[in-house]
């Protein structure tokens, strides 16, 4: 039988997958969990305390996961760049299969990414920066001939079409008309990787050149 705060961690899970997080109460959550607010306050004190510990308790393992993916990687380069389509996967494959957690955390994690919240935005940015300077740096070696401000673009443009692509299920079904399947997180993946990998790879002297273009027209 699962105990009281298991039982109010993953009802606060599912309703702020399903409502958002401004959008849910401490009350909703009680009457999901089956407990009273006492309970609520005992284990988390507050709301903004048990959100931290709703992405904590599926962060810390998924960022050991992307890390320990990233570990065999390197171990299997001998010294030498990971390839890029390795590196991808890495570092988004653990987001698509989160081990012990549902589709509800895999939709969850799509509005983390993209969510306002202050609150939201504190805890994501503690978490990940447990793991962006070995990705960072792991990204640099594979793609050494990318200016550094193209590749944190790249970066950017790649974590954001995961997140869109994670809380978007719809919005896929209604512009396929059902062709295609939010679902199959192994396929999605392998779309993404494939996405991603020509996005980095693109040339940046289009980019360079706009630059230098503005600059003459300033100057």
């Amino acid at each position: 039988m699962e105990d009281t705060k298991t039982r109010i961690l993953d009802a606060a899970e599912r309703l702020l997958s399903e409502r958002g997080f401004t959008a849910i109460s401490l009350r909703a959550v009680t009457a999901g969990a089956g407990v009273n607010l006492g309970a609520v306050n005992y284990h988390f004190q507050s709301k903004k305390a048990l959100i931290q510990a709703v992405f904590a308790r599926r962060l810390e393992p998924l960022n050991r996961r992307r890390l320990a993916a990233l570990d065999a990687c390197e171990a299997r380069a001998a010294g030498k760049p990971v390839p890029l389509e390795e590196l991808l996967h890495a570092f988004l494959g653990p987001v698509m299969k989160p081990d012990g957690a549902g589709a509800g955390f895999v939709q969850l994690m799509g509005r983390m990414y993209t969510e306002p919240s202050l609150d939201v935005r504190r805890v994501f940015s503690a978490e990940m920066g447990k793991i962006a300077q070995r990705f960072i740096s792991a990204f640099r070696r594979a793609l050494p001939e990318l200016p550094p401000e193209e590749l944190f673009w790249r970066l950017l443009f790649t974590i954001g079409a995961m997140a869109q692509t994670l809380g978007a299920g719809l919005l896929l079904h209604f512009i396929s008309g059902g062709i295609c399947d939010p679902s199959d997180l192994e396929g999605i993946e392998k779309r993404l990787i494939r996405f991603a990998g020509a996005g980095f790879r693109a040339s940046a002297g289009d980019a360079r050149g706009k630059k230098r273009a503005a600059r003459v027209r300033v100057s």
